[in-house]
């Protein structure tokens, strides 16, 4: 079991990103998590230079992107920018992928808007040109959206980055079964009994391509929210910290063996998630 907590990229003033993931590191908390939008009414950092940023004011909790707009940043050069960012922080990258969500964030900065299956196409590319660069020297590489040609990132990563995908339709979760290394779905856009059924269209996938299905990390987003109202987000509401945690154990029986917290509160929500949620959460589910 490993347990998160999505950070704000909020720049507006107070904001303090860096000291949240230091305490949260400090909590032992495994993972922390950066969603990735350049457009928006409120204030916020890129989301690379932050993790950049994070990586060196800390020194052993894992950084993953959930997930990056594919749109944003071309393979090959991503491939470039991850080998870096793993190797400058010790090996702590996590990258989550995703083919974009938010059309009109790629339409405000003149970039490229795909239909959905076209999303779906670009992000297996995506991963074929990342894992053929830390792969191979020279790389060469052809397809629809994007090409490489002899293109070389030295050195190669080591240990190996892992790709996470967060994806919902059926062909992308084929996708994620086949070539990545985790699937970090969100409760908001899957719920509990949704996300079960995804999980083993996933696993399903991956058994099919000749992988372990037990070899691919299955993460969940969870929204703590103040109460379960009907037609309101869908998440853990605060309670009692037993009743938390059996309802968080109940995603790690499901098979979500990481589970990043959407917390809000601050220092003192981490603090009692850390101290009294988790400890319990970890007698349950094991």
């Amino acid at each position: 079991m490993r347990f998160g907590l999505a950070v704000s990229t909020s720049a507006r003033d107070g904001a303090d990103p860096v000291g949240d993931v230091r305490h949260a590191e400090a909590l032992g908390f495994d993972l922390v998590t950066l969603s990735d939008h350049l457009v928006g009414s409120h204030p916020t950092f890129e989301t690379w230079t932050l993790l950049t940023w994070l990586a060196a004011g800390t020194e052993r909790i894992a950084l993953a992107p959930t997930v990056l707009g594919l749109p944003y940043r071309h393979p090959a050069v991503l491939a470039k920018m991850a080998e870096s960012l793993h190797r400058l922080s010790g090996g702590r990258l996590i990258l989550g992928l995703g083919g974009g969500g938010n059309d009109r964030e790629f339409e405000a900065f003149g970039l490229d808007v795909r239909r959905p299956g076209e999303k779906v196409d670009a992000l297996g590319e995506e991963i074929e040109i990342l894992r053929g660069l830390w792969r191979e020297t020279p790389f060469s590489f052809r397809g629809k959206h994007f090409h490489v040609d002899s293109a070389e990132v030295e050195p190669k990563p080591e240990p190996p980055i892992p790709i996470w995908l967060g994806t919902y339709g059926p062909r992308a979760l084929e996708l994620t079964g086949r070539l990545a290394d985790g699937w970090n779905p969100s409760m908001p856009y899957a719920p509990p009994d949704v996300a079960v059924r995804m999980r083993e269209q996933v696993l399903a996938a991956a058994e099919a391509a000749g992988r372990d299905p037990s070899e691919i990390v299955c993460s969940y987003n969870v929204p703590i929210v103040r109460s379960e109202r009907p037609g309101g987000r869908p998440g853990v509401p605060v309670a009692s910290p037993d009743e938390m945690a059996e309802r968080i154990a109940s995603f790690v029986r499901d098979g979500f063996t990481t589970v990043v917290f959407w917390l809000g509160g601050g220092a003192e929500a981490r603090e009692r998630m850390a101290s009294e949620v988790l400890p319990a959460v970890r007698e349950l589910a094991r």
